[in-house]
């Protein structure tokens, strides 16, 4: 399980094992008020030349394992939220990827975009996909994960 925490990853990056992540106060799964401390996962992300430790913690009744995260970022994507929408915006409006981005990755936040567009709402989007995205984000959804 993901738990989205604010923070910023140039303080995660700074203070590695010393961040002060929270502690959940009880088990999302089943309410109980003990979680332990269950180590940190290494994970990379953009603009960072080595990976970033996140901490876990697990249920000691359930056996949950709860890896802290921040919300800046989707789950497993390594890009920030505010950078994927960017660079789609630019590719929407202009025609072209920006000068410093492949269409490698970010083509295929283009293609799953659409895919859900049509999926979950049921029409295809040509110039407002950066307004179907917002509709998406604040729905709960991510915009250009692959699963429906």
């Amino acid at each position: 399980m993901i738990i989205f925490v604010s923070s910023l990853l140039k303080d995660i990056f700074k203070q590695g094992r010393d961040f002060p992540w929270p502690r959940p106060s009880a088990c999302p799964i089943c309410g109980c008020p003990k979680v332990w401390g269950h180590g940190y996962v290494s994970s990379w992300f953009d603009g960072f030349s080595e990976a970033l430790l996140l901490k876990r913690y697990r249920c000691p009744c359930c056996g949950c394992v709860m890896r802290m995260r921040p919300a800046s970022h989707f789950s497993r994507f390594q890009s920030s939220i505010q950078n994927i929408r960017s660079i789609l915006s630019t590719r929407i409006n202009t025609g072209r990827w920006p000068p410093d981005q492949s269409g490698s990755r970010p083509g295929h936040w283009l293609r799953s975009l659409k895919r859900k567009c049509f999926a979950l709402l049921g029409f295809h989007a040509t110039k407002d996909l950066i307004e179907v995205f917002d509709y998406l984000l604040l729905s709960g959804v991510n915009p250009v994960g692959r699963s429906i």
